[in-house]
């Protein structure tokens, strides 16, 4: 079997020597004072340590590893002297330890091991979108986004009103709500969209239902809402769970009626349009703590669209096809466009570890992030870079399907 490119870390020959026996491509560092270079210069699909590094250095440069989110395989191969560290270096998460007498045999059973658990290579991953209109693009073949798919095109041809979308930041909630939109009404219709987390509650309020002149300080003309400008169409309220409770309560009452009073008016106004809200938050236990009313939440969870997060097993195959979709439809810089292939497999491989608290948004920005500053045909471990994760994942409100 042949590896891609080995990075051995040694002054011992022999190492280099049986090395080469299963790579054309070789990278050597007598120490680790040149190994961050190396790292990302070479991009080894394995490292070969020798016997003359000490426990403290294989300690150092397995840290240098977890720093660059590089989870490398990584082989002590040692003599009869050494077996007695072996705990000690496994311990430490070298992948595997072997005796330099047992040949190159041995090497080629860990390495055929390890390539048997690899990441597949994504050079020939094409993205794959599901059968939303073209103006709509849900990338994923993954099960737990089947599932999503199959629950939008569900409810999208019923006459389910309103409609709750679930799902933490970044894992592309308002698209659901476009594709459910796009399917309902057609690109006939308003697509009309607030943030209930972006506006006082005063404002919220104007914003939605429309006012009359004179009805309070500064409103010195008529304004139409949202909810008439979405005429048949379709009223996106993203953050619903930041909705003040007395403005919940008028949610309700259009709800249930199907009508609704500007600020200050007393003429009833038809609501034909779909409510769509979205949620980031576990609203039953808001409900709990009294910051949602349980009646709205009854009304607007009757088919609730989940959407699992991307860290989630369920949705583990998505990320390199959510990748490849980024690269092959960026444009955040027109010169690169068709230059970048892909990933290489190494990128990839530190992809598919991240745990993504933000999501296919998180995604997105790691990807275009590195497409400004790659110079070759694909994207490599060295100019991948992930935010500091600051959110605990278990406090998070979505869990895999």
């Amino acid at each position: 079997m042949e590896i891609e490119s080995i990075l051995v870390v040694s002054r011992q020959p022999e190492i280099q020597h049986l090395a080469r026996q299963f790579s054309q491509q070789l990278f050597a560092a007598d120490d680790l004072n040149d190994l961050s270079d190396l790292l990302n210069r070479s991009e080894p699909e394995v490292i070969l340590l020798g016997s003359d590094m000490s426990i403290a250095q294989i300690a150092v440069m397995m840290s240098i590893l977890q720093n660059k989110h590089l989870h490398l395989p990584v082989i002590v191969i040692g003599d009869a002297s050494c077996e007695s560290r072996a705990a000690d270096y496994l311990s430490l998460g070298v992948t595997d330890y072997m005796d330099r007498s047992e040949g190159p045999q041995q090497l080629e059973a860990i390495l055929q091991r390890i390539q048997e658990t690899r990441a597949p290579e994504p050079r020939d991953l094409n993205f794959f979108t599901e059968e939303c209109p073209s103006a709509i693009s849900i990338v994923g073949r993954s099960p737990a986004i089947t599932k999503t798919l199959k629950m939008i095109r569900l409810v999208a041809a019923s006459a389910c009103n309103p409609v709750l979308i679930i799902g933490e930041t970044g894992t592309g909630k308002e698209l659901a709500a476009r594709a459910v939109h796009i399917l309902r009404h057609g690109n006939n219709q308003k697509f009309v969209a607030i943030n209930c987390a972006a506006l006082t509650a005063n404002l919220l309020e104007s914003e939605l239902f429309g006012h009359v002149k004179g009805s309070f300080t500064g409103a010195d003309r008529e304004k139409t809402g949202l909810l008439e400008l979405a005429s048949e169409g379709t009223i996106f309220l993203d953050e619903i769970s930041e909705m003040p409770l007395d403005l919940q309560a008028k949610l309700l009452r259009v709800i249930q009626e199907k009508t609704f009073r500007k600020v200050g008016g007393v003429q009833d106004i038809e609501c034909r349009a779909t409510i769509v809200a979205t949620s980031n938050r576990n609203l039953i236990q808001e409900v709990r703590q009294g910051k949602f009313r349980q009646d709205l939440y009854y009304r607007l969870a009757v088919c609730p669209i989940t959407l699992t997060p991307l860290r989630a097993e369920s949705r583990r195959e998505d990320i390199l096809l959510l990748a490849q979709y980024f690269i092959q439809q960026s444009a955040i810089c027109p010169q690169k466009k068709g230059k970048i292939k892909g990933l290489t497999k190494l990128a990839a491989e530190m992809l598919l570890k991240h745990p993504w608290p933000g999501n296919v948004r998180e995604l997105r920005n790691v990807i275009e992030r590195a497409i400004l500053l790659e110079s070759g045909e694909r994207i490599g471990t060295h100019n991948l870079f992930f935010e500091p994760e600051q959110f605990d994942v278990e406090d998070m409100v979505v869990q895999d399907c």
